[in-house]
């Protein structure tokens, strides 16, 4: 089933989100992800097994090890990875799940999203988050106008 832009809503609409798999590096996308999603209000609490903190935030291994535990999850890992986020995810409580993708395949693996909707997760299978965030940087809205062009833009 794809993603709807009622999905995306109902995700975006969440105060709590762990961010699984952002990056060490400040430059990445992730990272930029991470401090527009703070930036626009949103408690993001990064997961990585990498590191301790990132930015002044305390920085988790698993999103079990988050209490309380967040509201949805965004995921950002290499596809081979996704499967287990998203049963650490189950095991953790979360319902609600963006598995990110900007272009290719991003976080998307089959597996995890067969998981998903075999577990009752509300999935949002691929797409940017930028491109939905208000008052975005003109690239990421040039992102969305593009997508909607080429007509793979969620309804």
């Amino acid at each position: 089933m794809p993603t709807t832009i009622a999905d995306i809503r109902d995700f975006l609409s969440l105060g709590r989100i762990a961010l699984v798999g952002v990056s060490r590096n400040p430059k990445e996308l992730s990272r930029m992800l991470f401090r527009e999603m703070c930036h626009s209000g949103y408690e993001i609490i990064p997961v990585n097994p990498a590191m301790a903190e990132l930015e002044g935030r305390p920085c988790f291994a698993r999103v079990q090890d988050i209490k309380p535990r967040p509201e949805g999850a965004l995921i950002m890992t290499a596809p081979p990875d996704t499967e287990r986020v998203v049963r650490n995810c189950a095991e953790a409580g979360i319902r609600h799940v963006w598995m990110h993708r900007a272009g290719g395949q991003g976080s998307v693996s089959p597996g995890a999203v067969e998981f998903c909707h075999d577990h009752g997760i509300h999935l949002v299978e691929g797409y940017c988050p930028f491109m939905f965030l208000p008052n975005t940087s003109l690239i990421h809205r040039m992102h969305g106008f593009f997508v909607k062009m080429i007509g793979a833009y969620p309804r």
